[in-house]
């Protein structure tokens, strides 16, 4: 077998429990949190997948050390590194959109560079808030050279904020980049006035090879040195957005590996491949927004959607 073949996927971030509030006053706890969702995500579509975070050995680490293991999501690092397991209060409205209240303390332990992964994917709050933060830019430094990095900005002002060391810290990881996908909403708050494709402009301007704006029921766009490609979305009825973009992320990174373009930089792609690589994600998030909660797709899932 080709060594590349059997080289994994390491994704760092945040792991938390989802405690969500439902407009019925429903209250549900779900595992979740941004990369533990890419995590699942990944190993649902038949990655190996290993995952750096944080957690404790109470109620919600267990639950989701359980979600974890039951989900083929190995630990590339000792989590027990913070006081107790973080949580987020989900608000959902009537249309499913959820906003989030965080109990969240965030840092990582020793991450093994050996053996060196095909590639990082960072998120969210995980990338931005110390002091995990730097941990995480570390990691991704150390390991740029063999991997193909992907950060998923997905920004969570009611616990970083928007300003301006936020936005350098958010700026600070694009530039270790190869792949960065944003919302337009994360767009609009990090970079007000830019607009769709000069806030694109702006992102390519740091160092990746290729942004990707997701634009909800609108479709998304993905921007690089070729210009920009548009995708339609598709329609769905919706039970909740809680895990959609992180799936898409994921499904992005599954739809790379499909192409053989993990493992080092980003170049080259044809209109087709990138076609392919938003139609594939799309898909991958809309089976998650149909149901409650974030549940990925696996692969035999994902394929029938498409078919």
């Amino acid at each position: 077998m080709d060594a590349a073949l059997e080289r994994d996927l390491l994704v760092v971030g945040e792991a938390l429990v989802d405690v969500v509030h439902t407009a019925d006053g429903a209250v549900t706890a779900h595992p979740g949190g941004s990369a533990a969702n890419v995590a699942v995500a990944l190993s649902r579509l038949g990655r190996p997948v290993r995952f750096a975070t944080a957690f404790t050995g109470d109620a919600y680490g267990r639950m989701l050390s359980e979600h974890l293991d039951t989900n083929g999501v190995l630990l590339a690092s000792d989590p027990a590194v913070i006081d107790h397991t973080s949580s987020a209060a989900a608000t959902l409205a009537e249309d499913g959109s959820a906003s989030y209240v965080f109990d969240l303390e965030w840092r990582i332990g020793e991450v093994p560079l050996e053996p060196a992964p095909l590639a990082v994917h960072a998120c969210s709050i995980g990338a931005v808030l110390s002091p995990g933060a730097g941990q995480v830019r570390d990691v991704l430094t150390a390991l740029r050279p063999a991997a193909t990095i992907t950060y998923d900005v997905n920004a969570r002002p009611s616990i970083t904020g928007t300003g301006p060391e936020v936005v350098a810290a958010t700026e600070a990881v694009v530039a270790l980049a190869d792949l960065v996908k944003l919302s337009d909403e994360d767009l609009d708050g990090l970079w007000p006035g830019l607009g769709l494709d000069g806030g694109a402009a702006h992102l390519l301007s740091l160092g990746p090879a290729a942004v990707v704006v997701t634009r909800g029921a609108e479709g998304a766009a993905w921007f690089d040195a070729q210009g920009r490609v548009d995708v339609p979305g598709r329609t769905v009825t919706v039970a909740d957005t809680i895990g959609a973009g992180d799936t898409f992320s994921a499904a992005l990174v599954d739809g790379l590996a499909t192409l053989g373009r993990l493992g080092g930089r980003l170049d080259g792609l044809t209109r087709e491949d990138v076609e392919g690589l938003l139609a594939h994600a799309a898909a991958a998030a809309a089976v998650t927004v149909s149901r409650p909660g974030a549940d990925p797709p696996t692969r035999a899932e994902l394929d029938a959607s498409l078919a």
